[in-house]
């Protein structure tokens, strides 16, 4: 079985990054040439300020008196220059957003996991492009845009990582000292020549990367006074700054300025998903080549921003946020990035109608370019009589229509130019999408097969192994160990690599396309076990066969709809209260059963709640780990234990007491580092040692415990309780002390089932240890009740994951989680502290269902393999979801429900084997320890 385990995580861990190749693969177009406008552009340097996490309403909206946060870039809105608002794309994070801005181009989904601070693939950029670069900010952004530079142009000056603080005092420290080391680098520019006249070249660009509003944001929510006041210093510090700039230069008015922002902020203080507060961010141009201030009549917007923000005298101007690059490169002449598809905003332009035409040629002619080498590349690669080209623009009509926009600008008709490029610009982008996904069919329908084929695969095993149903066919047995059939899938497979070697496809295509040849060969050739079940089925009433299929979908696309709305997953838990009455368990043990209805009730009110984060509420917390301690007390009078001599007794209850210590050292932890943080004092030292030892040793205590099944149970809650209060931040503390009450009442119930249906004979769970090993003459066979006890186990996995909050989404992890643990920024340690938040209910339910299959005689693998089987036709069912059209937020969605059901189904694997290791082992303090049982 350990070989099945083995090749069943990596089928799945093929079918988990199928995904990306199948959708979100590297938009990068390489082999082509930079393209610049022909004529001289109107400024010879630029200023880009980059607000990070800067919502666009926070900024232009009035405060509570009517007045403006930003009173210099008001002034600017209103008398000097042009705005409006860029639309980001998701992942809503900092480094697709600055390559956007910087680069042009969005990268793939994937993007976000390959490095923060280093470029995974090589790609151009507007400060590649220039003669000059000096940046300044934070070290997570600078390096990878000076890395990936070609020579040594692109200057950064960065502080201290330790410095990105979530308790610091006063985040805004960070941009302040940014505006500092600006000024100070100017001032000293006057003193050194050769530095002087490097500034004084064309072609040169600063960069500001201002992170103060980011960092406040996630410690204090967009709404907050530091994240308001943090909006005043930025505009104050750009001011300053502006005034510097020009006096170095002595306002010869050839320098252009640029203020944006990466991405937004939810108001629980996140991002990442494709929320409009995410997504929408502030735009203000102003200096050489811009635009002055528009009159605005008429104008219409999906939204009342305009309404809102007082705005309606001046035009809005909204742009996607990778059309600022272009806009950059045009402002001082730089080439065009090579990977842009971003479309020139000529709104923002203040220059001859002659430049802007040149402009919108050298924008099409780059973008085409890229569509070029894309459909080279793919008729390359193709085998020519299976060749698909774009049919809306052959080779002749792109040279036509280019001729025809350089005839127009010979003529002076600038405007028919520029309408023309504009056209050829949007077919040429949608030609690169379409040869981008040329082979998403191919690859989509080998995928689908080798699921469906696994799946199958999965089904053959329960049926041959582990129930009555695997008697043999001759003929069938016969057919299958002949030559014909294996000789006909070599053959296949044969056939599909000479196909796939013909037209140069890469490696990942062999993968997809050669893995279903033998997972369909080892289904087909255990065919008579198929022939058996259908045999089997046909010998009940068809009805009763509909009605059970019918109940078993009904129950998948119960919990594929659970992923959309949170509140199905109330109506589950409500339908299982009434579980005991249906099963007549309410006749043997009323206590127990009514004990299921009371918990299942409370279960059900938490994915009713708001999501977690949003509304912080500490007291929730310490009322989570009182009641801990009192549930551990009434556990100890209400279930009976195994019965051990003295030393083992005493062992165990000091293990009992250390842990419940613990919950008591994480209450007060919880509580004093919030309070400190509050007072902006910071994170106490002694809190965040006792943070990291009780999550150190939340994984060991358990092992030091009785494996008596009741007694180990407790140990590994107590364990991971006190682990999840120190990440919790409000109601969410409650859900794994409901959740595993319930589990403790599941697993008694089952118990009673198997007394129930007389089905072998039943042990006293307070007699079961984990330890001992279960004679295989006494395993029993999968019944119908395991189906149901399989579909409990998913259903409640899923409850684990969506229980306190929608996880699909980016946006909705909370840093105040992890405060306990540090505050200074670390993407990595923070995602790893949260997601072992998301997992701590998983392993809870997974002990769980491993002390079932334990109590109820079962074979640890039989029904785990009805799991996996469920688990994969619901994958399946959201591949088919997966999309990359629409709204930013239906895309981000579709791509998280199925990379979360994908990863749950992997997660499966791991945590099966770790509740194994978490149930059974055990480090032994004292030897020759004699255990005696009731």
């Amino acid at each position: 079985m350990l070989a099945f385990f083995l090749i069943g995580l990596l089928v799945h861990l093929v079918f988990f990054a199928s995904i990306f190749d199948i959708y979100f693969t590297s938009p990068l177009v390489h082999g082509t040439t930079p393209h610049r406008a022909a004529l001289p552009p109107p400024a010879k340097r630029l200023v880009l300020f980059v607000a990070d996490g800067l919502r666009a309403d926070t900024f232009f909206e009035l405060d509570r008196d009517g007045q403006t946060r930003s009173p210099f870039l008001r002034s600017v809105v209103e008398h000097s220059g042009s705005w409006g608002v860029s639309h980001t794309r998701v992942p809503t994070e900092s480094r697709p957003g600055h390559v956007a801005l910087i680069a042009g181009f969005y990268e793939d989904v994937s993007a976000v996991a390959k490095g923060w601070k280093e470029n995974p693939v090589e790609f151009d950029s507007v400060f590649n492009e220039s003669k000059y670069t000096w940046s300044w900010g934070s070290p997570d952004i600078l390096p990878m845009f000076a890395k990936g530079a070609s020579g040594d142009h692109v200057h950064t000056h960065m502080y201290p990582a330790e410095q990105e603080d979530f308790a610091a005092e006063d985040a805004s420290k960070l941009d302040t000292w940014v505006f500092n080391e600006v000024k100070e680098f100017f001032e000293f520019a006057k003193s050194n020549e050769t530095l002087a006249n490097k500034m004084r070249a064309d072609e040169v660009v600063y960069f500001l990367h201002l992170l103060g509003l980011d960092t406040n944001g996630h410690a204090h929510r967009p709404m907050s006074r530091e994240y308001k006041e943090n909006v005043r210093t930025v505009d104050k510090g750009i001011q300053e700054v502006v005034s510097v700039i020009e006096d170095f230069y002595r306002n010869d008015e050839r320098t252009a300025f640029i203020y944006t922002s990466d991405h937004g902020m939810t108001e629980w203080g996140s991002h990442g998903a494709g929320h409009p507060s995410e997504t929408l961010t502030p735009l203000v141009a102003w200096g050489a080549g811009i635009n002055g201030p528009q009159p605005g009549s008429n104008q219409w917007f999906p939204d009342d921003f305009l309404h809102e923000w007082k705005l309606n005298d001046w035009k809005r101007l909204d742009v996607n946020q990778a059309d600022i690059a272009p806009l950059m490169a045009a402002l001082i002449g730089v080439p065009f990035p090579l990977n842009s598809v971003g479309i020139l905003p000529l709104e923002y332009l203040n220059h001859s109608d002659h430049f802007k035409a040149e402009c919108m040629l050298t924008n099409a002619m780059q973008i085409l370019e890229q569509f070029t080498v894309k459909m080279i590349h793919k008729k390359e690669t193709t085998l020519s009589f299976m060749f698909s080209p774009f049919k809306p623009l052959p080779l002749s009509k792109e040279q036509d229509m280019l001729r025809t926009a350089r005839l127009y600008i010979r003529q002076q008709r600038y405007g028919d130019a520029i309408s023309l490029c504009k056209s050829l610009i949007d077919l040429a982008l949608e030609g690169l999408s379409y040869y981008h996904t040329y082979d998403r069919v191919f690859l989509g329908i080998s995928v689908v097969l080798g699921f469906v084929g696994w799946t199958s695969y999965a089904f053959v095993l329960i049926v041959k192994l582990h129930t009555r149903l695997s008697k043999p066919i001759a003929k069938l047995n016969e057919l299958s160990s002949g030559d014909c059939l294996p000789a006909g899938f070599i053959g296949a497979g044969v056939t599909i690599t000479l196909f796939l070697l013909v037209q140069s496809c890469p490696w990942t295509y062999y993968v997809y396309c050669l893995l279903p040849v033998p997972v369909w060969f080892a289904v087909i050739k255990e065919f008579g076990v198929i022939q058996n079940v259908i045999n089997s089925v046909s010998t009940h009433p068809p009805a009763k066969s509909i009605g059970y299929l019918l109940l078993f979908i009904l129950g998948i696309e119960t919990m594929i709809a659970s992923f959309f709305y949170r509140e199905v997953l109330t109506i589950g838990l409500v339908a299982f209260a009434g579980w005991p009455l249906l099963s007549k368990l309410s006749h043997r043990n009323k206590v127990l059963s009514l004990s299921w209805i009371f918990c299942s009730f409370i279960l059900a009110v938490f994915p009713l709640m708001p999501v977690v984060g949003r509304n912080p509420n500490i007291t929730l917390v310490t009322g989570a780990g009182v009641l801990t301690i009192i549930a551990t007390f009434t556990f100890f009078t209400t279930f009976k234990t195994a019965k051990t001599n003295t030393v083992e007794t005493t062992v165990n209850r000091s293990i009992y007491t250390a842990q419940i210590l613990s919950i008591v050292l994480s209450i007060y932890t919880v509580n004093t580092t919030h309070s400190s943080l509050a007072l902006k004092h910071g994170l106490p030292l002694i809190n965040q040692v006792i943070s990291w030892t009780t999550l150190a040793s939340s994984v060991l205590m358990p092992l030091l415990s009785s494996t008596f099944l009741l007694q180990r149970q407790l140990s590994i809650y107590l364990s991971l309780m006190s682990t999840y209060l120190l990440l919790s931040t409000g109601y969410e503390a409650l859900f794994p002390l409901v959740l595993s009450c319930l589990m403790f009442i599941w697993i008694n119930l089952e118990q009673e089932t198997i007394v129930l249906h007389d089905i072998s004979p039943a042990q006293k769970l307070s007699t079961i240890d984990f330890a001992q090993k279960v004679d295989g003459t006494q395993v029993r066979h999968l019944g119908l009740d395991d189906i149901r006890r399989s579909y409990f186990f998913i259903f409640f996995i899923v409850t684990a994951f969506f229980g306190t909050g929608n996880i699909a989404s980016v946006n909705s992890f909370d840093p105040a989680s992890v405060y306990c643990f540090l505050t200074v920024f670390n993407p990595f340690v923070m995602g790893a502290l949260m997601m072992w938040k998301i997992l701590i209910p998983f392993v809870i339910v997974m002990c769980a269902f491993e002390s079932i299959q334990v109590s109820t005689r079962l074979s640890s693998n039989s029904l785990f393999l009805i799991v996996l089987v469920i688990s994969d036709i619901m994958a399946l069912h959201f591949f088919f979801l997966v999309k990359d059209y629409g709204s930013w937020l239906d895309i981000g969605t579709s791509i998280s429900h199925y990379v979360i059901v994908m990863s749950m189904t992997i997660f499966l694997m791991f945590l099966s084997r770790l509740a194994e290791i978490l149930t059974t082992r055990r480090i032994r303090l004292h030897n020759n320890i004699k255990q005696h049982f009731t």
